[in-house]
């Protein structure tokens, strides 16, 4: 580990960066490397002798020096900023992009950056993704001709695995915020064939959405927060939306308790749902529940709670562009068109539109569990709660 520099070490290092400024580089590196021979385990001297072989040219030679200070710091955020910058005079922006992706993951957070790094970190992300995009994009042409092999297979997740390769998607995986049950694979959007009765969901989109134009003519009627923190709970990046009627849902269940009176007022959702295979969990599932977001507002990403169920979305009012985000997988809604998707990879969802968008969400159990996981997995939550309600 590099010790502070001794006040000798310091007074030549202020002496060879005078000795830059004035012009005199080879001056500078001489000193430099002279006290290099008297104090080799100093990371300090070795950045400012890559300084002085930059100042003269001798680009190569910066490289090494550098190399010689992360020998002894490799976590020096400096020395690895200035080797990808040097490595892009050389002409070898793929070297840089990988010497400045390791100089990012420990450099500090940019509200927190000195202003003088502000610019050479900022440069440092954007020639991480220009090569991240053009690595991808010479993977992706490269590979085309063995794609068209097998034209007509499913490739989307091969496709995502080639841009997850080369940066330009993250690694998303199932982060359950209360229960977490393993060996279930994080698949954002699951496929329709598990949900045989998915098609008779979206033939009653006409019915839902009656009852639902009755409630929005009243104003919302019976719509609360969806979010609302009780006072003292870390609002994280939902303070925006925390008591606010920019995100809004009537519930027809709640934490597995029927809702009554939401209930009486849509009779023929009520009816619907009763006969889908929705999620069982007493005192916790199942849930069901029209969601509504306000014109040019966004739910910010985040995860939900446990990977045993799905949720399904049916969108009902779509008065223009609105999206959603599981994991890497971006989509729209399209009026009549429900997916089920795994709430505890991260997601998120926007309405640009000048008008309210509005959704109706239900979960059901993930269908990767065989019916007995389902039993156990009833009884573990019902027990797991006397346990934490028995003080």
């Amino acid at each position: 580990m590099n010790a502070s520099p001794s006040e000798a070490v310091k007074a030549q290092i202020s002496a060879a960066q005078t000795m830059l400024r004035s012009g005199d580089g080879s001056g500078a590196l001489q000193l430099l490397e002279q006290a290099v021979q008297e104090n080799p385990n100093s990371s300090d001297l070795y950045m400012n002798v890559a300084m002085a072989h930059r100042a003269t040219g001798s680009l190569p030679a910066a490289v090494n020096a550098l190399n010689r200070a992360l020998a002894i710091e490799p976590y020096s955020f400096l020395a690895l900023l200035s080797k990808g910058s040097i490595l892009e005079q050389m002409n070898q922006p793929k070297g840089a992009a990988e010497v400045y992706k390791n100089a990012l993951k420990i450099a500090p957070a940019a509200q927190n950056a000195p202003s003088s790094l502000k610019a050479p970190l900022a440069r440092a992300q954007e020639v991480v993704e220009q090569q991240a995009l053009a690595m991808a994009d010479f993977l992706h042409q490269e590979l085309a001709p063995l794609q068209a092999k097998h034209k007509g297979d499913d490739n989307s997740r091969f496709l995502e695995a080639v841009d997850v390769l080369t940066g330009v998607k993250k690694v998303y995986n199932a982060e359950p915020i209360q229960f977490h049950y393993p060996r279930l694979p994080a698949i954002p959007f699951f496929d329709r064939s598990y949900f045989p009765w998915m098609g008779d969901l979206e033939a009653a989109t006409d019915d839902i959405r009656g009852e639902l134009t009755t409630l929005l003519e009243e104003g919302l009627s019976g719509f609360s927060p969806y979010v609302a923190y009780a006072p003292g709970t870390p609002e994280n990046q939902f303070k925006a939306l925390n008591h606010n009627n920019n995100w809004s849902s009537l519930w027809l269940w709640r934490d597995g308790h029927r809702q009554e009176e939401a209930m009486a007022r849509c009779p023929k959702t009520t009816s619907i749902l009763d006969e889908l295979p929705m999620a069982d969990q007493p005192g916790f599932a199942p849930t069901a529940l029209f969601s509504a977001l306000a014109p040019r507002t966004k739910i910010p990403p985040h995860t939900g709670s446990t990977n045993v169920r799905l949720l399904v979305h049916l969108p009902l009012v779509l008065p223009g562009p609105a999206g959603f985000r599981v994991g890497n997988d971006v989509r729209e809604w399209k009026m009549g068109e429900a997916w089920a998707f795994d709430d505890t990879i991260e997601h998120e969802a926007w309405n640009d539109a000048d008008e309210t968008r509005v959704i109706m969400i239900f979960d059901v159990w993930n269908p990767l569990l065989s019916e007995a996981e389902k039993d156990l997995i009833r009884q573990l939550l019902i027990t797991h709660r006397s346990w934490m309600e028995s003080d």
